[in-house]
């Protein structure tokens, strides 16, 4: 049997006689990528933060844009309970927290928010109807370097946590925070950017920081900018060429004095007059450099920034795009993606109102509760009333046909108020009151519903107050 023999392969595409591909004699082949582990050093990331703006605005900008429209109730509630439960969100500064929390997520690369109830240990899991009244305390947030995760314990139950860390150990005590052990269903827990599963364990089953993916990039930006910065002192060099320079400075002395007393007169001359009084055997010049290029260079740098942290210039820079562009399209992606983002938020916060529902009301959850993040589109005036008078007419026009009733046409009226800018005075009142109220009357010039014939005019009466006689139109449905 012949023995088989082993063939070297190479995968890509590779050009022998040019010396092109990865396989080749050239320098691109010796490009790699090594990890940085810039997550691990944590005071060099505080240093980014802290120094660079660019950096704060990737860490600050999506969590600030998750929270700051907050979300409206859309679930049927009693008035006094809905506004209850509103007034503890702000008392207990929940969204604050939750910001603060999915920061320090970012920029850490892990964090969780402290679920503080009153009375109860936290080493044991939380059981919601065990919760007192006024016992909801608000949220405590930790980032990843003040607690540590309990990796000897596991959760075994089925389900979307089996396999996380069933307790989590606070390390910060200096700060007042006592050294608990924390069950992880007290927890509300955010990773920066996920990873695998073999490097999460190199993070301690932590995220990774987002700032480790662009550090490059902020690196070769910065130094543009501040290269770029230096040369403005360059911009404008004045050069003289003295006769017999190097003699005068060689014999020192009094010719050494009368050179510098020459120059200083020519400075003074040029800041007051403009003029430069230099010797008949001396040259001036003057060289300006030219900046050509380095603003799309640094406009270059910019973009990559944007896509690596995937925030558009219009947000990460405050910079208005160029030419015919608006940016509107730019922000409504990315807007887009804030709120694929805060689906991260809907379960934790619907523990939260859950939780706040039993400390404030006595009561759980209606089953049937629904909320929805407010949107972060703001639409101009222009498009807000075409908005509005469109979903007038297609409301109307579902009632007045049988489709929706008015108690459903006002729900949704109100609903939409946030969108249109109409509808926001109805109450739940008006509301009710529509259940008992006689179906809306059809216009004078509508078609019979039965038969669907067109009226036909009956009387002609004379218009006393006028003066004169015209047709007044009453209907008599032609049966």
């Amino acid at each position: 049997m012949a023995k088989s023999k082993r063939i070297v392969t190479a995968d890509s595409y590779d050009n022998f006689m040019a010396r092109v591909g990865l396989q080749q004699n050239n320098q691109h082949a010796a490009s790699t990528y090594r990890a940085n582990y810039t997550s691990r050093n944590r005071l060099l990331i505080e240093w980014c933060y802290r120094s660079s703006w660019i950096i704060g605005a990737a860490v600050d900008a999506i969590p600030d844009d998750m929270t700051r429209k907050g979300l409206r109730i859309t679930s049927e509630i009693d008035a006094k309970q809905r506004g209850t439960i509103e007034s503890l969100f702000e008392e207990l500064a929940i969204w604050e927290t939750l910001n603060s929390t999915l920061k320090w997520s970012r920029l850490y690369g892990g964090a969780v928010c402290l679920i503080m109830i009153e009375g109860q240990a936290p080493f044991i899991p939380l059981d919601l109807n065990k919760i007192g009244h006024g016992s909801f305390k608000g949220l405590l947030p930790l980032d990843r370097w003040m607690i540590n995760p309990d990796l000897t314990r596991r959760i075994k139950e089925l389900g979307p946590n089996l396999g996380k860390p069933e307790f989590y150990n606070v390390v910060t005590t200096a700060t007042g925070i006592p050294a608990w052990r924390i069950h992880h269903s007290r927890l509300i827990r955010f990773d920066g950017v996920k990873l695998p599963y073999q490097q999460a364990m190199t993070e301690n089953e932590w995220g990774m920081s987002v700032i480790e993916r662009i550090f490059d990039r902020l690196t070769a930006y910065d130094s543009i900018v501040e290269g770029s910065a230096q040369l403005a002192y360059k911009a404008h060099l004045r050069t003289m060429a003295i006769n017999g320079l190097r003699a005068i400075l060689g014999q020192g002395g009094v010719a050494e004095k009368g050179l510098i007393k020459q120059m200083d007169m020519v400075r003074m001359m040029q800041s007051n007059e403009g003029m430069t009084l230099i010797d008949a055997a001396d040259k001036f010049d003057a060289q300006t450099y030219s900046f050509a290029g380095l603003p799309d260079l640094i406009s270059e740098f910019k973009e990559e920034i944007s896509g690596a942290t995937d925030i558009p210039l219009v947000r990460l820079y405050g910079q208005s795009p160029k030419g015919f562009a608006t940016g509107d399209s730019d922000l409504a992606n990315y807007y887009d993606a804030v709120g694929s983002q805060q689906k991260k938020l809907k379960l934790p916060i619907r523990t939260l109102f859950d939780i706040i529902y039993r400390s404030a009301l006595n009561e759980p959850l209606p089953d049937d509760f629904t909320f929805e993040f407010n949107p972060l589109w703001q639409m101009s005036d222009l498009d807000r009333s075409t908005v509005a008078l469109n979903t007038t007419n297609a409301i109307t026009t579902a009632m007045q046909s049988g489709i929706m009733t008015q108690k459903a046409a006002m729900t949704d009226f109100r609903e939409l108020s946030d969108v249109t800018g109409i509808g926001a005075s109805i109450t739940d009142e008006d509301i009710n009151n529509a259940e008992t109220e006689p179906p809306p009357r059809l216009p004078d010039n509508a078609a019979d519903p039965e038969t669907g014939r067109d009226p036909i005019p009956n009387q002609s009466t004379a218009d006393s107050a006028g003066g004169g006689r015209h047709r007044k139109w009453s209907l008599r449905w032609f049966k």
